[in-house]
Protein backbone atom coordinates (compact mmCIF):
# COMPACT_ATOMS: atom_id res chain seq x y z
CA UNK A 1 0.00 0.00 0.00
CA UNK A 2 2.59 2.48 0.81
CA UNK A 3 4.92 1.49 -2.17
CA UNK A 4 1.71 2.39 -4.54
CA UNK A 5 1.19 5.64 -2.55
CA UNK A 6 5.01 6.55 -3.31
CA UNK A 7 5.20 5.22 -6.59
CA UNK A 8 2.10 7.88 -7.16
CA UNK A 9 3.89 10.30 -5.66
CA UNK A 10 7.02 10.09 -7.46
CA UNK A 11 5.06 9.61 -10.61
CA UNK A 12 3.12 13.11 -10.10
CA UNK A 13 6.00 15.31 -9.00
CA UNK A 14 7.91 13.62 -12.11
CA UNK A 15 4.97 15.22 -14.15
CA UNK A 16 4.94 18.25 -12.58
CA UNK A 17 8.45 18.79 -12.97
CA UNK A 18 8.54 17.50 -16.87
CA UNK A 19 5.61 20.17 -17.27
CA UNK A 20 7.10 22.61 -15.52
CA UNK A 21 10.31 22.80 -17.29
CA UNK A 22 8.17 22.95 -20.43
CA UNK A 23 6.23 25.30 -19.91
CA UNK A 24 8.82 27.69 -18.86
CA UNK A 25 9.22 30.13 -21.98
CA UNK A 26 5.33 30.67 -21.99
CA UNK A 27 5.22 31.80 -18.80
CA UNK A 28 7.46 35.45 -19.77
CA UNK A 29 4.27 35.74 -22.47
CA UNK A 30 1.76 35.26 -19.48
CA UNK A 31 0.29 38.79 -19.53
CA UNK A 32 -2.10 38.36 -16.11
CA UNK A 33 -3.59 41.76 -14.84
CA UNK A 34 -2.10 41.32 -11.41
CA UNK A 35 -5.20 39.75 -9.56
CA UNK A 36 -4.26 36.75 -7.31
CA UNK A 37 -6.81 34.97 -5.46
CA UNK A 38 -6.05 35.19 -1.25
CA UNK A 39 -4.65 31.76 -0.09
CA UNK A 40 -8.04 31.83 2.51
CA UNK A 41 -10.79 31.84 -0.23
CA UNK A 42 -11.25 28.75 -2.48
CA UNK A 43 -13.15 28.65 -5.99
CA UNK A 44 -16.31 27.27 -5.42
CA UNK A 45 -15.71 25.19 -8.62
CA UNK A 46 -12.77 23.73 -8.36
CA UNK A 47 -12.99 20.04 -6.42
CA UNK A 48 -9.32 19.81 -5.40
CA UNK A 49 -9.83 22.61 -2.93
CA UNK A 50 -10.19 20.48 0.04
CA UNK A 51 -8.51 17.29 -1.11
CA UNK A 52 -7.04 15.31 0.98
CA UNK A 53 -5.30 16.52 4.73
CA UNK A 54 -5.20 20.33 2.90
CA UNK A 55 -7.48 23.23 3.26
CA UNK A 56 -7.14 26.68 2.48
CA UNK A 57 -9.36 27.52 5.46
CA UNK A 58 -6.23 26.61 7.28
CA UNK A 59 -4.96 30.08 6.09
CA UNK A 60 -8.18 32.05 6.97
CA UNK A 61 -7.68 34.86 9.39
CA UNK A 62 -3.95 34.96 9.57
CA UNK A 63 -2.01 38.29 9.19
CA UNK A 64 0.20 38.60 6.48
CA UNK A 65 3.31 41.23 6.18
CA UNK A 66 3.64 42.66 2.84
CA UNK A 67 7.22 40.23 1.74
CA UNK A 68 4.59 37.23 2.76
CA UNK A 69 1.21 38.78 0.84
CA UNK A 70 3.58 39.55 -2.41
CA UNK A 71 5.52 35.99 -1.80
CA UNK A 72 2.07 34.09 -1.95
CA UNK A 73 0.85 35.98 -4.65
CA UNK A 74 3.85 34.58 -6.88
CA UNK A 75 3.14 31.40 -5.47
CA UNK A 76 -0.40 31.60 -5.96
CA UNK A 77 -0.03 33.10 -10.35
CA UNK A 78 2.44 30.73 -10.71
CA UNK A 79 0.04 27.69 -9.22
CA UNK A 80 -3.08 29.27 -11.12
CA UNK A 81 -0.98 28.78 -14.67
CA UNK A 82 -0.03 25.71 -14.53
CA UNK A 83 -3.14 24.43 -13.70
CA UNK A 84 -4.79 26.28 -16.42
CA UNK A 85 -2.18 24.54 -18.52
CA UNK A 86 -2.76 21.21 -17.44
CA UNK A 87 -6.42 21.79 -17.93
CA UNK A 88 -5.66 22.96 -21.74
CA UNK A 89 -3.54 19.91 -22.30
CA UNK A 90 -4.53 17.66 -24.74
CA UNK A 91 -2.20 14.76 -23.99
CA UNK A 92 -3.19 13.80 -20.90
CA UNK A 93 -6.36 12.03 -19.42
CA UNK A 94 -9.15 13.35 -17.02
CA UNK A 95 -7.72 10.94 -14.32
CA UNK A 96 -3.84 12.60 -15.47
CA UNK A 97 -5.01 16.12 -15.67
CA UNK A 98 -6.99 15.78 -11.73
CA UNK A 99 -3.70 14.02 -10.61
CA UNK A 100 -1.69 16.77 -11.55
CA UNK A 101 -4.06 19.32 -10.41
CA UNK A 102 -4.09 17.78 -7.15
CA UNK A 103 -0.59 17.56 -6.97
CA UNK A 104 -0.34 21.18 -7.75
CA UNK A 105 -2.46 22.66 -4.74
CA UNK A 106 -0.41 20.41 -2.50
CA UNK A 107 2.58 21.90 -3.88
CA UNK A 108 0.95 25.67 -3.56
CA UNK A 109 -0.15 24.83 0.47
CA UNK A 110 3.10 23.77 1.07
CA UNK A 111 4.93 27.02 -0.67
CA UNK A 112 2.67 28.79 1.26
CA UNK A 113 3.12 27.00 4.23
CA UNK A 114 6.84 27.48 4.50
CA UNK A 115 6.72 31.64 3.99
CA UNK A 116 4.20 31.39 7.34
CA UNK A 117 6.13 32.42 10.21
CA UNK A 118 6.36 30.11 13.31
CA UNK A 119 3.75 31.43 14.55
CA UNK A 120 1.62 31.17 11.74
CA UNK A 121 2.65 27.96 11.35
CA UNK A 122 1.73 27.16 14.76
CA UNK A 123 -1.68 28.39 14.43
CA UNK A 124 -2.41 26.58 10.88
CA UNK A 125 -1.54 23.08 12.59
CA UNK A 126 -3.26 23.74 15.53
CA UNK A 127 -6.34 23.95 12.55
CA UNK A 128 -5.09 21.13 10.58
CA UNK A 129 -5.44 19.52 13.72
CA UNK A 130 -8.68 20.32 14.75
CA UNK A 131 -10.03 19.69 11.40
CA UNK A 132 -8.44 16.35 11.24
CA UNK A 133 -10.53 15.36 14.85
CA UNK A 134 -13.37 16.39 13.72
CA UNK A 135 -13.61 14.32 10.13
CA UNK A 136 -12.63 11.70 12.53
CA UNK A 137 -15.37 12.00 14.92
CA UNK A 138 -17.71 12.28 12.07
CA UNK A 139 -16.16 8.71 10.22
CA UNK A 140 -16.82 7.30 13.95
CA UNK A 141 -20.32 8.08 14.04
CA UNK A 142 -22.88 5.11 13.22
CA UNK A 143 -25.16 5.54 9.72
CA UNK A 144 -28.32 6.79 9.99
CA UNK A 145 -31.04 4.48 9.70
CA UNK A 146 -33.11 4.42 7.19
Amino acid sequence: MKRNRFAKSVAVAAGLVLLGSLQQPARANNNSDGTVQSPDAAPPNNPQATVGPFSPDDFAGLSYTADQKAEIDKILRDTEFRKNVVEKAEKLTQDQKNAMLVGYSRLAYGAVFKVLSPEQQRQVRKRIIARRAADRAVQKRPPAPN
